[in-house]
């Protein structure tokens, strides 16, 4: 389970991007996060393993308190972690398979890292999710020749191989077409679902967030003002999320896309 309790963080300029956020994630469950730019949802992801320091508050995963440890403590909590990125976070001139092999590097040897040495369960595993994303057929391949939608591909298999307790997901459909985004969403689900993870998924998309997961939290001015299921998202609910709009063509959009996704 992860809980954050009174999260904060504020800037030095004054700016306040979370306040005193309360949140509970049980082990398994997937959490859209919403809200207009600017409302603190990557910097709530971010504040989660520390890429961000929170100014107070707790993160706490599994019973250990992430904001209370040192570096090395730090450093070993991350691994369960795993995180994906808008932009992909890959290294180009590296294959496919030395980025995803790169989501070891928590888990082995300076050297053996340095050398890209690997042990061989490591590499089988790489091996199997490739397959599982659909790449295996290009594991040689540098990641500059890859479109966009298989450099996410290949960063959610980096997440993946770290055998992380919960996922944190950064836009992952920020940079992607329609059809594109909702693969990339539904093998997330899948893959987050055939093996019990909690997943964090900031997203701007309301239509996407309601087709893929049970539970969505709007986060607006760094304040949690909504938390529940995607079918109470409701256009009074979206208006106080994210302001005036004609909140009913969303939602028949959405109903639309179920409908088409169904037959």
């Amino acid at each position: 389970m992860l809980k954050l309790i009174k999260l904060t963080k504020t800037y030095k300029t004054g700016d306040q991007a979370l306040k005193a956020v309360d949140l509970e994630i049980p082990s398994g469950q997937m959490l859209a996060l919403i809200g207009p730019s600017g409302a603190g949802k990557s910097t709530l992801i971010r504040c989660i393993n520390q890429l961000v320091k929170p100014t107070s508050g707790q993160v706490i995963l599994d019973g250990v308190e992430i904001t209370a440890l040192n570096s090395a403590g730090l450093r070993r909590e991350r691994r369960r972690m795993g995180m994906i990125f808008q932009e992909y976070a890959l290294v180009e001139r590296l294959t496919v398979m030395e980025n995803v092999l790169s989501g070891r590097l928590g888990y082995v040897g300076f050297w053996r890292s340095f050398f890209r040495k690997y042990p061989q369960s490591d590499v089988d595993e790489a091996y199997r999710l490739l397959d599982r994303v659909g790449l295996l057929h290009m594991a040689d391949k540098r990641a500059d020749e890859l479109s966009g939608g298989q450099r996410q591909r290949v960063g959610i298999a980096r997440a993946l191989i770290q055998d992380p307790a919960l996922l944190l997901v950064d836009e992952p459909t920020a940079s992607l077409d329609p059809k594109t985004s909702r693969q990339i969403m539904r093998l997330i689900v899948e893959l987050c679902k055939e093996r019990g993870l909690a997943a964090i998924i900031n997203i701007h998309d309301v239509a996407l967030a309601q087709m893929f997961v049970e539970r969505v939290v709007g986060l607006k001015l760094g304040a949690m003002v909504f938390d529940g299921g995607p079918d109470d998202l409701a256009p009074d609910v979206l208006t106080q999320i994210y302001g005036e709009e004609d909140w009913e063509a969303t939602i028949e959009k959405v109903e639309d896309e179920e409908e088409e996704a169904s037959i």
